[in-house]
């Protein structure tokens, strides 16, 4: 094989890489050759064990099919560099146990072949990046593609499950998506003992996992991230909120976690935010670090307990000689509290809303 057809043969890969479908005739005219020169190299790539599809007619053509082997793969500059920065991240440990080995060995081989240009720029990534945080739990990889096997082939799963309390049990469920939310995995399944939609946190899921029958797939009430923010972020906690937030959505997702709550705009200046706590004094807290204005539609005790909060803050300012005590905000029934200016906060995250 010459190094010409060589070269050709590998932007004909890359092409096939670039893109789902193709006709003889685009090739063609993007490799400057005939289509007769076409046939012969896509046969040459089958040859080499690349699985090429390719449909007659005039509407037909050809696509890089899934072979029973892994081909070499053809990357550009960027594509290599996200990969390569993916790589290093789960080599240090990322949301996954069990593949930091994996990744190191790919890692270790990608490098190998990287140009100096592209190793310097991974490299500059990796030397001149930190993390601060805590880490969030592990999940077997094993799992995660098991089970987004069965959400995909819509068959049942049953596996041992150990929940915030620490009670174990068993379940059998179909289920339905996985969700990634600031560092965990979720799945939210319909568990089929308890008749009901329950949202799982992978990393408490325990061997063994079975598959079962098949099941005709349902429809959650919300989509699953919308569900999976609802039950993570409310449905665990003794208290529960309503709040209306004088800021645009745009604004205040800048401020807020994604496991603090479930938020709706409303209009252009407000959305409304629902969440919870295992106290109120931690949903007052959290609220006046948003640094936001805000207005308390439900519970009712929390609304009392602001109104308490800011007569304690009236008496404290109050008592000092050196300045002059400030009127405390809101209206009879109703207040609108001024957030404390400051950075964003979660209220108190529970280990999960496992299932209820």
């Amino acid at each position: 094989m010459s190094s010409e057809t060589s070269a050709r043969l590998l932007r004909l890969l890359s092409l096939f890489q670039a893109r789902r479908d193709w006709t003889g005739t685009e090739l063609a005219e993007r490799l400057d050759v005939t289509p007769r020169t076409v046939r012969r190299d896509v046969q040459r790539l089958r040859d080499l064990g690349y699985p090429v599809d390719a449909t007659p007619g005039v509407a037909g053509g050809y696509r890089l099919g899934a072979g029973s082997a892994l081909p070499p793969l053809l990357l550009d500059d960027e594509e290599a560099v996200a990969v390569a920065v993916g790589l290093r991240s789960a080599a240090a440990g990322g949301a996954l146990s069990g593949i930091e080995e994996t990744s190191a060995r790919a890692l270790a081989k990608l490098e190998q072949v990287l140009p100096s240009r592209l190793r310097r720029r991974v490299g500059a990534v990796h030397a001149y990046t930190d993390a601060i945080g805590r880490r969030a739990p592990l999940v077997e990889g094993e799992h995660l593609t098991e089970i987004a096997a069965c959400c995909r082939d819509a068959e049942s799963l049953r596996f041992g499950y150990r929940d915030y309390t620490g009670a174990e049990t068993r379940r059998l469920v179909e289920p339905h998506r996985m969700v990634h939310v600031s560092g965990r995995w979720y799945l939210l399944a319909w568990d089929v003992n308890r008749d009901d939609w329950r949202v799982f946190r992978l990393d408490r899921i325990e061997d063994p996992l079975s598959r079962g029958p098949r099941f005709r797939p349902r429809t959650p009430p919300d989509d699953a991230a919308t569900y999976v923010a609802k039950s993570i972020s409310s449905s665990p906690y003794s208290h529960t909120a309503r709040i209306l937030l004088h800021a645009p959505e745009s604004e205040v997702t800048q401020r807020l976690s994604p496991m603090a709550g479930v938020l709706t705009a409303l209009d252009d200046g407000t959305c409304e935010l629902r969440t919870g706590s295992h106290g109120l004094e931690t949903l007052a807290i959290h609220l006046s670090f948003l640094g936001l204005e805000f207005t308390v539609l439900e519970p009712k005790e929390l609304v009392g307990y602001l109104r308490d909060l800011g007569d304690r803050i009236g008496r404290a300012v109050a008592s000092d000689a050196t300045s002059a005590a400030p009127g405390v905000p809101g209206a009879p029934g109703v207040p609108t509290v001024p957030g404390a200016s400051g950075t964003s906060s979660t209220p108190d995250t529970p280990s999960g809303s496992d299932d209820g």
